[in-house]
């Protein structure tokens, strides 16, 4: 009897893990790499952020969090869903890789697919010379 339990308790869990998303963190070369099989960059910075810097080019522009630091989850992922189809891998990217790696842990329970966090974001694009440009935006 407890053995049967143990097994149905594991495949429970290993169901569990697999209806979730993958959470893997990429450096530049594999989010070139994964962007070129069209993977969407999207850019979850601010505007003015993006305006200082400069954006992957044919990123999507998404803010996730305001000034002050909130954040609408589920809006922000109705969003999501007008750019991105639902199940569709996809890269998230920020100033330092920290913003984006927590949204793609919020993301880990409703996206069912690889969420790729790029583990250094937006500063290590711009110190390795790779392309922005300056978004167009109100």
């Amino acid at each position: 009897m407890n053995n049967r339990f143990y097994v149905k308790f594991i495949v429970c869990l290993l169901t569990i893990k697999f209806a979730f998303a993958d959470v893997v963190d990429v450096n530049n070369k594999q989010i070139l790499e994964l962007s070129n099989t069209n993977i969407p960059i999207v850019d979850v910075r601010s505007s003015s952020e993006w305006k200082q810097t400069g954006v992957i080019p044919d990123s999507i522009l998404l803010t996730f969090f305001d000034k002050k630091g909130n954040y609408d989850f589920d809006e922000w992922y109705k969003q999501l869903l007008l750019e991105v189809e639902e199940g569709e891998p996809l890269i998230l990217i920020c100033r330092s890789g920290n913003r984006s790696r927590i949204i793609a842990e919020m993301m880990d329970t409703k996206f069912d697919n690889v969420i790729y966090n790029a583990q250094k974001g937006i500063t290590s694009w711009i110190d390795e010379k790779l392309v922005t440009v300056i978004p167009q935006i109100n």
